[in-house]
């Protein structure tokens, strides 16, 4: 019988090994589509109900919705980006092949830093034809940049749509799969298993609703400062912030940009604005409203969020930001629920000393 039952274990662990194997590619599509599944759930089971309980039809019509919100316009906003990057290069190649090697008149008159910068560039363009091939041989890594940019955000672009194909299914047969992890947490758990699976899907919610809730705040705020400023494309540039805000100097790129345009435009006085009002508003939205969205939906300090969603995003990558707090909120419930026992048999032991 002993060998019978060491067989079944083999089989069974080579068969859990083989699965997370040929899964590995997608590991991060399947938990980020399940992510989605279960913020976004309250609205398909909505749809559901609106359109008479038909599974399929629910699913396509909430994997579309999805589709129009996300990835129609991350590709008009990735299309944007590349086309102004390639052509910033452009035109720096062209200005300094025209150029003969002096300083731009504009540099000296930046404030504080302006004279001490065109005397330094005036020392180091004392060869004018070394410094012309030393400045054209840094703008093809510039090019290769934006080129390796480009290659990033298509690939970006495919995880989404795989993510899309994987979302329709979790809806479809979402009801099915809640069930099945019910009951496989009540059987390695019982009553902590599920308390377990009731804390996983808390946190997600919460750190999705942090994540999505700061991105448009700093859209709004941005959207502001850049009508104000006068900026053109304010509402494209917004909305280039919003899905820019999930990476740590995605907003700066946006807002400093525009700063860049302003005093290009010899609006010298509104490009420090833009300076002042992305690093005091825009940038600073993210320590304040993240933390307070995350820790007002689910009961996790402050603390234990920062560490998870920066720990999160080391370790798994962007994924890791709902994997982080979600993980540390798990090992916080379990040593509470330890704990907890521990005082409830200490407490036992007492009465039944006291009683003897």
């Amino acid at each position: 019988m002993a060998p019978r039952r060491t067989a079944q274990v083999a089989i069974t662990a080579l068969l859990l090994l083989g699965c997370a194997f040929v899964l590995s590619p997608f590991f991060a599509a399947i938990l980020f589509a399940g992510t989605v599944c279960i913020t976004s759930w309250p609205l398909y089971r909505f749809l559901h109900r609106r359109l008479r309980g038909r599974d399929g039809l629910a699913a396509i019509t909430m994997t579309l919705l999805l589709t129009a919100l996300l990835l129609v316009p991350m590709i008009g906003l990735a299309a944007s980006l590349t086309d102004a990057v390639t052509e910033l290069v452009d035109q720096v190649r062209a200005l300094i092949e025209a150029s003969d090697g002096r300083p731009p008149a504009w540099l000296k008159e930046i404030p504080i830093v302006g004279a001490d910068l065109d005397a330094y560039i005036r020392k180091l363009t004392h060869s004018q034809l070394e410094m012309r091939k030393l400045g054209l041989q840094a703008v093809e890594p510039a090019r290769k940049f934006a080129l390796g940019l480009g290659a990033v955000v298509g690939q970006g672009l495919l995880q989404i749509t795989l993510v899309l194909f994987i979302v329709f299914f979790l809806y479809r047969d979402g009801a099915r799969i809640s069930v099945l992890l019910e009951t496989a947490a009540d059987r390695l758990g019982g009553e902590l298993g599920g308390s377990l699976l009731e804390l996983a899907s808390n946190t997600v919610k919460a750190v999705m609703i942090g994540i999505v809730g700061t991105a448009v705040a700093q859209a709004l705020v941005a959207l502001v400062g850049f009508l104000i400023a006068g900026v053109p494309g304010a509402l494209l540039m917004s909305a280039g912030i919003f899905f820019l805000s999930m990476v740590p100097i995605g907003p700066p790129l946006i807002w400093g940009g525009a700063a860049f345009w302003l005093y290009q435009q010899d609006q010298q006085g509104w490009a420090i604005f833009m300076v002042l009002w992305g690093l005091l508003a825009i940038s600073s939205v993210d320590n304040f409203v993240k933390p307070m969205l995350i820790s007002r939906t689910a009961s996790l300090p402050i603390l234990l969020i920062a560490l998870g969603a920066f720990g999160g995003v080391l370790a798994f990558g962007f994924i890791g930001l709902f994997l982080g707090p979600t993980f540390l909120a798990l090992g916080q419930a379990l040593f509470l629920a330890w704990t907890a026992s521990k005082s409830v048999t200490v407490a036992d032991n007492s009465e039944e000393e006291a009683q003897a």
